[in-house]
């Protein structure tokens, strides 16, 4: 799995990841279909589903809930703490969502067991959502956060000298996009970036975004309407920052990838770790067979999901070591 694959329209989803999708889409049913409503339902929605699947996983020693100000805003941020040592060094962990929905709730169990196979802190900034606050707003504010955790994290006790940033999907772009920024505005820099099928180009017209449009959990209209709520125009979608793999990733830390076979979103993560590559970049990559966008939030239905956090964990250790 380590090696660097192309999917094909040919390939099959894994047992355990269809059971899954029939779990999702079974919840789903329940309701309206969330393409046709206003927003507003359509995110309650997509917040209830995702959080009856965010249940149970790992315990935590302490969660808390903390307001700091940052981007002229008070920003919810949820820090979930394996063990009761002080300072821990820090995950930033930014959910995805098509930058459109989803939460630091949707995705609690992820971002729990993350902390539990690292041992790190693992921080949940509730960032904006577009199409309400657009590009660059919430890169904007991922930026000001890890500033505002190099300044003030002793005071949550954590050791903000030793932090890794990661996401998912929308996540994973933001992510890059905020390591991106700090690199060219001094800093501080992440000792790594966790990047978990992400979005990395506004460019539809790939190959996997043939072969997977339909019928593999995130389909190529959503990413349409998922673009053009976050970045509009064309100058926005274009914009290296938006679209990180046309940006100059030269200096950028050590990055971990995971990517679904099966996904709109495969082809980008390949040529993303090849860009990082040839960039110089410390890059490693799983591409899991089988598995569909968003096997991880399918913890406790995966087993790839499991291994892939566990593989994870020791890597995010190795970072901040």
């Amino acid at each position: 799995m380590n090696d660097v694959q192309q999917g094909s329209a040919g390939s099959r989803k894994h047992p355990e990841m269809a059971a899954y999708q029939a779990l999702s889409e079974a919840a789903f049913a329940k309701h309206p279909d969330t393409t046709t409503l206003p927003l507003p339902i359509a995110r309650e929605i997509q917040e209830e589903v995702g959080r009856g699947f965010a249940r149970g996983g790992p315990e935590m020693a302490e969660t808390v809930e903390r307001l700091p100000q940052v981007h002229g805003r008070y920003m919810l941020v949820r820090c979930h703490y394996p063990v009761t040592a002080r300072p821990l060094p820090v995950l930033v962990y930014l959910h995805g969502g098509g930058w459109m929905w989803n939460s630091i709730y949707t995705h609690d169990r992820l971002i729990r067991s993350y902390a539990a196979s690292s041992g790190l802190c693992a921080v949940a900034p509730d960032y904006s959502l577009s199409p309400d606050s657009r590009f660059p707003t919430a890169v904007e504010e991922c930026v000001e956060f890890v500033r505002w955790l190099a300044r003030r994290g002793a005071e949550w006790g954590l050791d903000a000298s030793r932090l890794v940033i990661g996401g998912d999907s929308a996540g994973a772009n933001l992510a890059v996009a905020t390591a991106l920024r700090l690199r060219d505005t001094g800093g501080p820099m992440p000792r790594g970036l966790l990047l978990n099928y992400g979005v990395y180009d506004s460019d539809l017209t790939r190959p996997s975004y043939r072969a997977y449009a339909t019928g593999h959990m995130l389909t190529a209209a959503k990413m349409k309407l998922f673009w053009d709520a976050y970045a509009p125009t064309p100058e926005a979608k274009a914009d290296p920052i938006a679209s990180p793999l046309r940006a100059d990733l030269a200096g950028l830390p050590p990055a971990l990838m995971h990517v679904a076979e099966l996904d709109v979103l495969h082809d980008e993560n390949i040529a993303m770790a090849e860009r990082l590559k040839a960039a110089g970049v410390a890059t490693e990559i799983t591409v899991y067979p089988g598995m569909l966008h968003g096997f991880l939030r399918a913890l406790g239905h995966v087993r790839a999901a499991e291994d892939a956090v566990s593989q994870a964990g020791a890597w995010l250790k190795a970072r901040v070591a």
